[in-house]
């Protein structure tokens, strides 16, 4: 192994299906966000949502998060239940799932380091001295190994949005979301943690499911594209075909309006 996936390591992958959606409908009030939905991620496998912003793609990623629930439908990781189930079956399907939000949603009290660690000792019982050495490892990678000590306002957003993803591989999971990461930087920013996140896509095992408007960072990572457009998908295939040749005119209008 590289240094890089040392720092990554976990359950090895198990070939299969590891994300599950089935009739799923999330409504808010009479808006009705995700309108019956099916599709399934294989594990290993780098899926990216496009479509117009209120097509319900970060609304996905919420269900997975637990930060909201549906109205209808079910939804497995790893052949469990994440929903309906039990509290506890809950709290143990999610901690295979990381997420790295718009915001960086660091702990402003906290140092850089302490950011990374608190969530290993605190969820997966970690000693301070294993999380912290993991933490060390993941500064390293993502460049930012002489700014454990710092709190994250003294960081550019940029450094940041490496910090936060540094947190949620800190705790190896099995799957990545990625909800729009670069939506907060600084143009000049921009290059730079996306291409953080295309080391990670081609030397990890991580499956990730990713929300994002940079299409060419999606053409880049991606196995597979889904178009979403009012709460359904409405084509779906590899980057080539989405981008080089879609079959449904909305995907067609689209993308010629964000490329």
């Amino acid at each position: 192994m590289t240094k890089q996936t040392d720092a990554l390591a976990g359950p090895p992958a198990a070939d299969g299906e590891l994300i599950r959606l089935a009739g799923v409908t999330k409504r808010f009030g009479t808006n009705t966000v995700l309108d019956r939905l099916d599709f399934s991620v294989e594990s290993g496998k780098h899926v990216t949502l496009i479509g117009p912003s209120g097509s319900g793609k970060t609304t996905i990623l919420r269900l997975l998060m637990t930060l909201t629930t549906p109205d209808e439908g079910t939804i497995t990781v790893d052949g469990q239940p994440l929903f309906p189930a039990p509290d506890k079956q809950v709290r143990e399907v999610r901690r295979k799932i990381g997420m790295v939000f718009q915001q960086f949603n660091l702990f402003p009290n906290m140092t850089v380091l302490r950011n990374i660690t608190e969530a290993p000792v605190t969820v997966l019982g970690l000693s301070r001295d294993e999380a912290e050495a993991r933490a060390r490892e993941l500064l390293d990678l993502v460049g930012l190994a002489d700014k454990r000590d710092m709190r994250p306002t003294q960081l550019s957003g940029g450094q940041q949005q490496r910090v936060a993803i540094a947190r949620a591989l800190a705790m190896r999971p099995r799957v990545l979301l990625l909800d729009e990461v670069t939506s907060a930087l600084d143009p000049e920013l921009v290059a730079g943690v996306l291409d953080l996140l295309r080391d990670i896509a081609r030397s990890t095992d991580i499956t990730m499911l990713c929300v994002t408007h940079e299409m060419n960072f999606a053409r880049d990572i991606s196995d597979q594209v889904l178009m979403f457009d009012s709460g359904r998908i409405i084509e779906s295939g590899t980057p080539e075909k989405i981008f080089s040749d879609p079959e449904q005119e909305r995907t067609r209008e689209f993308l010629s309006a964000v490329l």
